[in-house]
C-alpha cells in the first residue's frame, strides 16, 4: 500500500523559519525551509509504502537554526502531530480531505494552538487490496483559508511501537519524468532495428552548431575555387575565437615550414595529393568527396561529406564510414575545421560518433625570414545513446586514432619540414625576458594591476563590505536584490558554508537494463495485461514504458538512475497493470533485490523471481541487468568520510586496500563496499561471546572464531527499527549496552545472532563491553541515521523547473485548435448556477480566483499567458502546469490552448479548449477537447448556465482507444463538477463577505 501525505500550510507557529519533517515507521522526509513567514506554505507530497495499518504518521514541524548541527535539540522543535494510519484506512476512499490540525507542545503534551499553531494536511491510502475505480477528490494545493475542512482539536496517538515498513519512503519529486521509452539504446545490445535521434547531453556547442541548420546548404558555383571560397568567408569569421581543444585528447602537435593558409589548401583542398596518399597508406577505398557547399543558418560556413570504406583490421571487418567537415574558423590566417565521423556499421556504431577538430594557427617567425604554422588535432566521441559498453568503445576508439594519426604524423613529415617546437620555443622565451627587461617599473606594476582579475576582485571585497555595513539581518536590503542573498554580518560570512547542490553525475550511478518479464499475471483472467515496471532506490524513481496485451512483455530498455552520494543498499521493483493515465495502477507483484547478496556478475544477467498472491500463482518473473558504477573511484569514499567525520566527532581514516579486501571477503560482499570502522566488543545471547563489530557506508556486521566456532552475520542499516543505550548493569559487567531491534521480518539471515525475539517478530541484538562506549555508539547512532534519512531534492526539483522554464514551448507541445471543428463532442456537464456570467468568467482570466481553483483542484505550478486578439472577436491564450500524484499518479506536465469568443448579442462565451497531456503513457497518440458554452440563465436574472463538452482526437492507432477514452471521460465528468462548484462556492463566499 502507498501512503500520500501532502503538506499544503501552517498557521500562527510562533517562529518564522520552519520546515516539516514526516516519519512512517522509520523513514522519514523533510520538506523545504521557509524563511520570513508565520505561516508558511509548503504544497508539497510525500508517498511512502505501508504493509500495516498499524503505524502512524508523525509530522512534526521545526524552527530552522542554521548553528544547529546534525541531530536538533528539542528545543527546535514547535510540534508535532500523530495520525493513525488505520484513521486513513476508515474515511471514504481512504483519503482524509484537507483538515487543519493542532500541533502537540513538544513538553507537556497539550495542544495550545496559541503556542504551536496548526497544519493542514491531506493523507490518501492507495494500494493493493483497496478500491481503484472509486473517484478522488479534489485536493487544496495551495493558500486554503476556509475553515469549512473539519480540524482535529484532540490527540492523534499511538503506541511508540510502530510495525516497520517494507521498503523506504520515496519523496515524490515534482516535474520528474515518470516514463520513459528508451528503446533505441539498446539497439544492438538486443538486436533490434529501430532508429533514435537522441543526442547526448554532453554534446558541445560546436556539434550543436553543425546540427542547427542541415537543411540549407546551398552548392557554391561550380566556377568558384576553393581559394575564392576560403577569401569569402574571411569576412563573416574575422571576429570568431578559435576553439578550445576537444575533451579526448591531442592526436597531433607540430609545427611545419609552410604558412597556416597553405597548409589549410594543402590538407583540405578539392583532390587534394595528401589526402589520396594517406587514403593508399591507409588502405582506405571507395573515397567520394562531395563538394564544399555553403551552410547558412546561424552564420554561414563552408562544408562538405566525405564517404569511403575503411580497411579491414584484426578485431573489425571493413566498414563504410561517413566524415562531415565542416569550417568553423577561416579568416586567412586561423582555420579550425570540426570533423564528423560516423561508423554505423561497427558494433555499437549507432550509439557514438567521433570528433576531430583540425586546428592550423600561424607559428612563429623563422631565423630565414619563412613564414611556419602550427597544426593541433583533438577529438572526443560524442555519445548520442548511452550504452553499457562506453568504456570499451573509447578504448577501441583512442587505439584506432593513434595508430591512425602515427600513419598521418609519418606521411606529413615526409611531404613537408617538420619543425622542432622545443627550439622555436626556446628562442620565443628568450625574446619575451628581453622585452620584459626593457619595461619600467611603472609599467609592469600597470601591467599587474591592472587586468580584469584584480579589478573585479577589489570591487567585489568592496560590494560585500560596503552591504555588511548597510543590511539588516533577514530582511532583502543593504545592496541584496531578489534572487541575490549576501551575508548580513562578519560572523555569517565566516561561518556560512555552500549548501548549494553538487554537479550530478558525480558519485554512485545505478543503471538497470529492463529486459523483459515472463509469465506475469493478470488482473481478468480472460485477458492479458498491460503491464510497466516502477524501480525505487535511494528514494528516486524510475519507470518503464507500457507494453499492450502481453504476459511476456519485451522491453529491452534502459533505465539510469542519477548519482548518489552514499552507495545503495536496496533495489525495489513493483510491476503495475496501466489502465489509463489517470489510473491508481493494480500491482501485478513486486520484489527487493540486496546488492549486497549478489555479486556484479549474479546482478548483471538476473532472474527476479515477484511476490505477491498473484505475482506467486503465475510464477512470474524479470530479466534485469544491473550495473552499479562508482564513477568518482576513491574520491567518493573520502568525500563520504569527510562528511561522516562532522557527525561522528571523530576521524574516520580511509582503510587499507588490502583491509577492505579482507573485510568484504569475510562477509561475502561486493568490492564496491569500504569499511569504515571496527570496534572489539561482546555479543550478548545466553553466553557472552567476543568479537569484533564492522560498521561499513551499508551493514552493520559481527565476526567472531572461539576455539574455532565462528559466528558471522550482518543486516543493512536499513534493517534496524530502533537502537536503545542501556545504562550499566551487573548482568553487563558493570559496561553500558547497546540493544539493535531490527524492524518486523528483516534480518532473518542473522537471527542467530539475536538475544531473542520480542512479541511482534522483532530481532533484538545486544552489544557490550566496547572499549570506548561513546565513540562506538556515536558512529553506529550517526551511520544509522544518515542511511535512514530520504535524500533533500529540494535543489534538484528547482532546477528542472527552471530548466523546463527555459525551454520553448513548441506548437506540438500545446496543441492547436483548429481542429476542434472536426471532433466528435460529448456533453459531460451542464449547472444553472446562481452567478452572473462576469463572475464566472472570472476563472478564465488568469487572476486570483483562476489560480487558486486550479491549485485546490490538483494542479502544480499553475501558469497562464495573457490574451491576445488572433482574429476579429477571438482571443487567444496558453495554460501550463502538472496534476499532483492524486490526480494522476505519472503526475505529468499539462500544456493547453484556449480561445474565447462573445456569443451573438452578447449572451454569453464560448470557450475551446485543447489539452495535451505529456510523460504519461500514449500521450502523444491523443489530444483532448473541451468546449465551454456559459450564457444567460432564464430561471434568474443574475445566473447563468454553463455547459461543458468533451472530445478526443486520435493522432495514431492503438488498442488502448476505448480504454482511454472511457478513463478520460470518466475522470474529466467528476474533475469539472469540482472545478465548478469550487467556482461557484469561493464566488457566493467572497459576496456573502463583502456584503
Amino acid at each position: 500500500m502507498r501512503l500520500y501525505v501532502y503538506v499544503l500550510q501552517a498557521k500562527n507557529l510562533g517562529v518564522e523559519d520552519s520546515y516539516v519533517k514526516l516519519q512512517v515507521g522509520k523513514f522519514k522526509s523533510k520538506t523545504r525551509t521557509l524563511r520570513s513567514t508565520l505561516n508558511p506554505i509548503w504544497n508539497e507530497e510525500f508517498v511512502f509504502r505501508v504493509h500495516d495499518v498499524g503505524e502512524q504518521v508523525v509530522v512534526s514541524v521545526f524552527h530552522h537554526d542554521d548553528d544547529s548541527g546534525f541531530f536538533n535539540a528539542s528545543k527546535d522543535l514547535v510540534g508535532r502531530v500523530r495520525i493513525p494510519v488505520w484513521l486513513i484506512a476508515d474515511e471514504d476512499n481512504q483519503t482524509l480531505p484537507p483538515t487543519w490540525l493542532s500541533l502537540e507542545e513538544p513538553k507537556t503534551g497539550r495542544f495550545i494552538n496559541k503556542d504551536c499553531g496548526k497544519i493542514l494536511l491531506t493523507i490518501s491510502l492507495h494500494g493493493k487490496g483497496h478500491d481503484n475505480s472509486a473517484s478522488h477528490l479534489l485536493y487544496a494545493q495551495s493558500d486554503i483559508h476556509h475553515e469549512d475542512y473539519k480540524e482535529l482539536e484532540s490527540t492523534c496517538k499511538l503506541s511508540h511501537d510502530i510495525f516497520s515498513s517494507k521498503a523506504p519512503c520515496l519523496k515524490i519529486t515534482e516535474g520528474k519524468h515518470l516514463v520513459k521509452a528508451i528503446a533505441g539504446r539498446l539497439e544492438k545490445l538486443f538486436n533490434k532495428n529501430e532508429e533514435t535521434s537522441r543526442t547526448d547531453d554532453s554534446s558541445s556547442e560546436l556539434s550543436s552548431t553543425l546540427s542547427d541548420h542541415e537543411d540549407s546548404l546551398e552548392e557554391l558555383p561550380s566556377s568558384c575555387s576553393f581559394e575564392e571560397e576560403i577569401k569569402l568567408m574571411q569576412s563573416k569569421h574575422n571576429q570568431h575565437e578559435m576553439p578550445e581543444n576537444l575533451e579526448g585528447g591531442i592526436l597531433l602537435d607540430q609545427m611545419c615550414a609552410l604558412s597556416s593558409y597553405d597548409l589549410n589548401k594543402f590538407l583540405f583542398a578539392p583532390d587534394s595529393q595528401f589526402r589520396k596518399d594517406l587514403t593508399e597508406l591507409q588502405g582506405t577505398t571507395e573515397v567520394q568527396e562531395g563538394p564544399w557547399t555553403w551552410k547558412s543558418g546561424y552564420d554561414f560556413c563552408l562544408t562538405r561529406v566525405v564517404t569511403y570504406t575503411k580497411a579491414a583490421t584484426k578485431l573489425v571487418k571493413a566498414v563504410k564510414a561517413t566524415e562531415e567537415q565542416t569550417y568553423i574558423k577561416a579568416n586567412g590566417q586561423e582555420f579550425a575545421i570540426l570533423i564528423s565521423a560516423s561508423t554505423p556499421e561497427v558494433p555499437y556504431g549507432s550509439t557514438f560518433k567521433i570528433e576531430l577538430l583540425y586546428k592550423i594557427m600561424p607559428g612563429l617567425e623563422l631565423p630565414s625570414g619563412e613564414k611556419s604554422s602550427h597544426l593541433m588535432i583533438s577529438w572526443r566521441i560524442n555519445f548520442q545513446q548511452s550504452t553499457m559498453m562506453r568504456s570499451m568503445i573509447e578504448g577501441g576508439v583512442k587505439q584506432g586514432l593513434k595508430e591512425s594519426f602515427d600513419q598521418f604524423a609519418g606521411l606529413l613529415a615526409q611531404k613537408l619540414k617538420i619543425l622542432d617546437s622545443m627550439e622555436l620555443s626556446d628562442r620565443d622565451h628568450m625574446l619575451s625576458t628581453l622585452q620584459t627587461e626593457q619595461q619600467s617599473d611603472w609599467e609592469l606594476a600597470t601591467e599587474y594591476f591592472w587586468n580584469f582579475t584584480v579589478v573585479f576582485t577589489i570591487f567585489m571585497v568592496s560590494f560585500f563590505i560596503m552591504h555588511l555595513i548597510l543590511c539588516d539581518s533577514s530582511k532583502v536590503q543593504g545592496l541584496e536584490i531578489d534572487g541575490l542573498d549576501l551575508p548580513d554580518s562578519f560572523g555569517e560570512l565566516i561561518t556560512g558554508g555552500d549548501h548549494g547542490v553538487k554537479a550530478q553525475g558525480d558519485g554512485w550511478v545505478l543503471t538497470v537494463a529492463l529486459i523483459e518479464g515472463v509469465n506475469l499475471a493478470s488482473l481478468d483472467s480472460t485477458s492479458f495485461s498491460d503491464p510497466y515496471v516502477v524501480f525505487t532506490c535511494n528514494g528516486k524513481t524510475r519507470i518503464s514504458s507500457v507494453k499492450l496485451q502481453t504476459h511476456d512483455p519485451q522491453w529491452n530498455e534502459i533505465l539510469e538512475f542519477d548519482a548518489m552520494e552514499e552507495p545503495p543498499s536496496v533495489l525495489d521493483v513493483e510491476v503495475f497493470d496501466f489502465d489509463g493515465p489517470f489510473d491508481q495502477a493494480a500491482s501485478l507483484g513486486h520484489a527487493e533485490i540486496n546488492f549486497l547478496k549478489h555479486t556484479s556478475t549474479e546482478l548483471a544477467d538476473l532472474w527476479v523471481s515477484l511476490e505477491g498472491k498473484l505475482a506467486q500463482s503465475s510464477q512470474s518473473k524479470l530479466h534485469l541487468r544491473i550495473f552499479l558504477d562508482n564513477n568518482k573511484g576513491v574520491e567518493a569514499i573520502k568525500e563520504y568520510l569527510t562528511k561522516m567525520e562532522k557527525e561522528v566527532g571523530k576521524k574516520l581514516n580511509l582503510r587499507s586496500p588490502h583491509k577492505n579486501s579482507t573485510f568484504q571477503k569475510l562477509f561475502g560482499l561486493p568490492s564496491e563496499e569500504f569499511l569504515i570502522s571496527d570496534f572489539t566488543c561482546y555479543l550478548k545471547r545466553k553466553l557472552p561471546v567476543q568479537g569484533r563489530l564492522f560498521l561499513s557506508a551499508r551493514i552493520l556486521g559481527f565476526y567472531a572464531n572461539l576455539f574455532g566456532h565462528k559466528t558471522k552475520f550482518f543486516f543493512l542499516w536499513e534493517d534496524i527499527e530502533y537502537i536503545q543505550v542501556l545504562p550499566p548493569s551487573l548482568a553487563s559487567v558493570g559496561s553500558p549496552s547497546l540493544v539493535i531491534i531490527l524492524r518486523k521480518d528483516r534480518g532473518l539471515d542473522a537471527r542467530h545472532g539475536a538475544k531473542s525475539q520480542d512479541e511482534k517478530g522483532r530481532l533484538r541484538f545486544y552489544f557490550q563491553s566496547f572499549v570506548s562506549f561513546n565513540v562506538a555508539s556515536r558512529t553506529i547512532m550517526a551511520l544509522w541515521r544518515t542511511r535512514t534519512l530520504t535524500p533533500d531534492q529540494k535543489a534538484q526539483i528547482a532546477e528542472e523547473q527552471q530548466d523546463q522554464e527555459e525551454r520553448p514551448i513548441t506548437l506540438e507541445e500545446v496543441g492547436s485548435i483548429r481542429d476542434v471543428e472536426a471532433t466528435k463532442m460529448s456533453k459531460i456537464y451542464s449547472a444553472e448556477l446562481p452567478i452572473s456570467i462576469t463572475s464566472l468568467m472570472e476563472i478564465f482570466d488568469g487572476g486570483n480566483l483562476e489560480h487558486k481553483i486550479m491549485e485546490k483542484s490538483g494542479c502544480i505550478n499553475y501558469a497562464t499567458t495573457i490574451w491576445e486578439p488572433v482574429k476579429p472577436g477571438v482571443s487567444e491564450r496558453r495554460i501550463f502546469y502538472k496534476f499532483n500524484r492524486h490526480v494522476s499518479i505519472f503526475g505529468g506536465e499539462v500544456t493547453c490552448t484556449q480561445q474565447k469568443s462573445p456569443i451573438a448579442n452578447d449572451e454569453g462565451w464560448i470557450l475551446n479548449e485543447v489539452m495535451v497531456l505529456h510523460d504519461v503513457p500514449f500521450g502523444d497518440h491523443f489530444r483532448v477537447h473541451f468546449m465551454y458554452q456559459i450564457e444567460k440563465s432564464g430561471l434568474a436574472h443574475n445566473a447563468c448556465k454553463c455547459d461543458a463538452y468533451i472530445g478526443i482526437t486520435w493522432l495514431k492507432s492503438t488498442k488502448f482507444q476505448q480504454r482511454i477514452t472511457r478513463n478520460i471521460t470518466e475522470k474529466f465528468i467528476h474533475r469539472l463538477k469540482e472545478i465548478f462548484e469550487l467556482v461557484e462556492r469561493e464566488i457566493l463566499f467572497a459576496t456573502q463577505q463583502d456584503t
